[in-house]
């Protein structure tokens, strides 16, 4: 699942580079920031599950 983010997070990397229109850079932009907050939410709750004790 990961992955796929940090697929998204690289093409929208792109994208961002290559716009030329300023709303079009907001845009991609706040599509940016949702794919890093998802990340790092995979990210903290692999650390908790990793975290607890084996039953």
């Amino acid at each position: 699942m990961t992955y796929n983010i940090e697929i998204q997070i690289e093409e929208l990397r792109a994208e961002l580079r290559n716009a030329c229109d300023a709303g079009e850079r907001r845009q991609i932009q706040a599509e940016l920031e949702v794919a890093r907050a998802e990340l790092a939410a995979v990210a903290l709750r692999n650390e908790i599950v990793d975290r607890e004790p084996p039953y």
